[in-house]
């Protein structure tokens, strides 16, 4: 078959653009990918998928799959399927089966396991998530990685960034650190703190744009009172920074364009929504939003500018904690909450009690192996979607690149319970034109969401009336330690809990134990043993284990952030021991 391009569906910044080309993914010099394809997408195909359906262990046909499953959600009363999806493939055609499940009255949920607590922050702040795209990364003089490790995450932003200032804040001392020309080693849970007093010190040494202040930000004053709340000297000793660092960073940023470009780890705390607001004031201190070459960039809304043509209507339960045994048919896509899910062994023991889990996916995981069906899904080679960004403004469209028997595509298994039910359904093709309006070819070639802005927040902020709103009051964070800091971030060989997995626990080499010694970590949530591995570039304060590592959420909590329904996994205190001897 004839290929026209394609888009990788990962849940992940970049959106590479490929082709299919001697059965082997090839990068295009497009708009976003830069010319070269991530890890992940460059061995894509090298990763064993589930080929055939099966039902309590026994392989059966997609048809029979089908029929199986819309027995099970005849058994119960509509309201009692739960619909429960993930991001493990990304575009836009994935919500069709959404459409079906919200459409005959079963419960879908809200929250997010990665970025609520942050966007809900932003939005209070800005009254929209707008982000800073790429493409006006580019035109910065400054960057900063506040919790962002761009080699991992967003390796498509590097060769934008050659040749600028570049101040990297994170616990751990990153490839991007290595090359920063200031880092700062930040203790967690303490970005609020150093983002309140750069603010302060900003206004000690005039270097507000009061102009800006006067007309978009006019409850400034106020906020600069709620900094002096702030110790300086005790809690820059607290949390890992200095005085020279804070005088430093604001002989960087003076008179420049300056992104900062933030992770979703500085959010994963209760308050993770205060921290993001408190990061966008810098620059809205500095007069910054709506110029060109600066802001924050985050995780914007993918769906910023377009207009569902599914219905999604539904009674909603939160994502983080789940009840699933509150439900008789739970139908799972893209999505492995018996490892990314907060609380492991509540997952476990709800999932165990619950009468009909079925699995829609492309890989066997820890849901896979627990579910009575599992339907094998179709990859992004092997069906036509398109695809927006978190990051930048690109429309992607995603052209099927080659024939395969095995699995079924979203469209596919929506279409036929939708003829089952009843429900309408337009076809495939129409959706996807449908969401193809919503984009338009720019001067430079590429294909965009028409209704989004290069350089947001030009005339203003989206609240009532054009101003930022700042934070008013803020929980002071507890300093005291019970144990060690737990952090779970992104691993360069898997995304989440995709692909070649993480088995270590990361320590200090101080820490008094051996690498390879198996070492128990504990919460008062649950343990997890696995073996040490040293790594000198974290806090002698902290345990990493990278997300989607087997067994690390049974340390987190199934409680979500106070906005935004998020999870909250760096919110644990553990303490690690060998053989009962505790650390």
């Amino acid at each position: 078959m004839a290929h026209e391009t394609t888009a990788c569906p990962l849940d992940c910044y970049d959106g590479c653009e490929a082709i299919l080309e001697d059965s082997k993914l090839k990068a295009l010099k497009g708009c976003h990918t830069q010319g070269f394809l991530c890890p992940h997408l460059n061995h894509y195909e090298e990763h064993t998928r589930i080929r055939s359906a099966r039902y309590k262990g026994e392989e059966i046909s997609i048809s029979e799959a089908l029929k199986l499953l819309s027995e099970m959600i005849d058994e119960n009363l509509k309201s009692e399927t739960l619909f429960y999806k993930g991001s493990g493939n990304f575009a836009l055609m994935q919500d069709v089966t959404e459409h079906f499940f919200a459409s005959i009255g079963a419960t879908l949920t809200d929250g997010s396991l990665c970025d609520g607590a942050g966007e809900a922050g932003i939005i209070e702040g800005r009254g929209s998530n707008k982000n800073m795209p790429y493409s006006e990364i580019e035109k910065s003089d400054v960057v900063i990685f506040w919790g962002r490790n761009p080699h991992t995450t967003s390796s498509h932003l590097l060769p934008l960034i050659k040749g600028k200032k570049i101040i990297v804040i994170d616990p751990v001392e990153t490839q991007i650190a290595k090359m920063a020309d200031l880092f700062i080693q930040i203790r967690p849970h303490a970005d609020l703190y150093l983002a309140m007093l750069i603010v302060r010190f900003l206004h000690i040494n005039d270097m507000c744009d009061e102009e800006f202040l006067e007309e978009y930000a006019s409850e400034f004053e106020d906020y600069y009172e709620l900094t002096q709340t702030v110790r300086i000297k005790a809690v820059l000793e607290e949390i890992g920074a200095s005085l020279g660092d804070i005088g430093q960073i604001l002989d960087m940023l003076y008179n420049k364009k300056v992104a900062i470009v933030v992770g979703v780890g500085v959010q994963k705390y209760s308050d993770g929504a205060d921290v993001l607001r408190a990061i966008d004031t810098i620059l809205v201190a500095l007069g910054l939003f709506g110029k060109e070459g600066c802001g924050v960039a985050y995780l914007g809304n993918s769906k910023e500018g377009l207009d569902t043509p599914f219905y999604t209507h539904a009674k909603r339960v939160s994502k983080v904690n789940t009840a699933f045994d509150e439900f008789k048919t739970v139908f799972i896509q893209g999505a492995n909450p018996l490892a990314q899910m907060p609380n492991t062994s509540r997952v476990l023991d709800a999932i165990e009690h619950t009468s009909n889990v079925v699995y829609f996916g492309l890989y066997e995981n820890e849901t896979s192996k627990r579910a009575n069906l599992v339907i094998p899904a179709k990859t992004f080679l092997e069906k036509n979607d398109i695809r927006t960004s978190y990051a930048h403004n690109g429309m992607m469209k995603m052209k099927a690149q080659k024939e395969s028997e095995i699995g079924i595509s979203e469209y596919e298994l929506a279409s036929y319970l939708c003829k089952v039910y009843g429900v309408e359904l337009k076809s495939e093709e129409e959706y996807l034109a449908y969401f193809a309006n919503f984009g338009v070819k720019k001067i430079s070639g590429c294909f965009e969401v028409e209704k989004r802005e290069n350089t947001p927040y030009k005339e203003g902020f989206d609240t009532d009336d054009g101003e930022f709103v700042f934070l008013e009051e803020f929980d002071p964070i507890n300093m005291e330690r019970n144990g060690k800091y737990l952090i779970t971030p992104k691993s360069a060989i898997s995304l989440n809990s995709q692909f070649q997995r993480e088995k270590y626990v990361y320590l200090h080499s101080s820490c008094g134990f051996k690498e390879g010694d198996m070492i128990h970590i504990s919460s008062e949530n649950g343990v997890v043993v696995l073996p040490l591995k040293y790594n000198d570039a974290l806090r002698e304060d902290c345990v990493l284990i990278y997300s989607g590592t087997p067994g690390v959420n049974h340390l987190t909590p199934s409680k979500h952030s106070l906005d935004g329904k998020c999870a909250i996994y760096q919110e644990s205190f553990v303490t690690i021991s060998l053989e009962g001897f505790a650390k």
